[in-house]
């Protein structure tokens, strides 16, 4: 945990020492997993370091970097606020889960934010697999796009296990699709019909997938 000052060169050290090996971004320095959603308007990725994110502002002209993660006392969060705030990017928190239902308070909340946010924006998570792929599919509905193209942002290519028990945020797309899309708009049906509890207690995971997933991966 990362709790320290950002002003000092010793604790820049020491949030670089934690974002690194405690929060595993020296995987993420290799790994980019960045994907445009909304053409012009909507990216996504997993945590940026800093030069990544700088990078980005400059090849996208971004005005937003919204945090899927909350906000967090590691070293990672640190330097994504400070660099956002560096940049003159607007930072905006909206945390999900990645390993339960979809809550219908979190889903309308995000709408809201989404209505009014400063674009291009960037979105991430940890890995930019689960809840990236969720708050992605997400803003694809609240475009006007189907069920199936919201479901699409949740793949192998992101790195997502839909057999572990991440696979509760396929298995919310696809209630949408078969009990509501063609009947009720989305946001409709997240506000009315949209049975948080059910579909927790419905969904299975497979235990292999799970044990990779959580841990091997020690995803969030």
């Amino acid at each position: 945990m990362f709790s320290g000052d950002l002003a000092t060169r010793r604790g820049r050290a020491r949030a670089w020492s934690d974002s690194l090996f405690i929060d595993h971004a020296a995987f993420r320095v290799l790994w980019e997993n960045f994907a445009e959603v909304i053409p012009g308007k909507l990216y996504r990725s997993n945590h940026p370091t800093p030069g990544r994110l700088a990078s980005l502002k400059r090849r996208f002209g971004l005005e937003t970097l919204v945090n899927l993660r909350g906000h967090r006392q590691c070293g990672s969060d640190a330097l994504s606020r400070s660099t956002a705030a560096r940049l003159g990017l607007a930072h905006v928190d909206m945390a999900f889960e990645s390993r339960g239902a979809p809550h219908r308070d979190r889903i309308l909340r995000f709408a809201d934010i989404y209505a009014t946010l400063q674009t291009p924006a960037l979105m991430h998570c940890k890995s930019g697999a689960d809840r990236a792929g969720l708050a992605s599919g997400l803003a694809i509905l609240f475009e006007g796009g189907t069920a199936a193209e919201a479901a699409a942002q949740l793949s192998w290519r992101f790195g997502h296990f839909s057999r572990s028990r991440t696979g509760i945020l396929d298995a919310f797309f696809r209630l949408y699709l078969t009990t509501a899309e063609g009947r009720l708009g989305f946001l409709d049906w997240v506000a009315s019909e949209y049975d948080e509890a059910g579909l927790r207690s419905a969904f299975q995971a497979g235990m292999v997938a799970s044990l990779i997933n959580d841990g091997v991966l020690r995803r969030e």
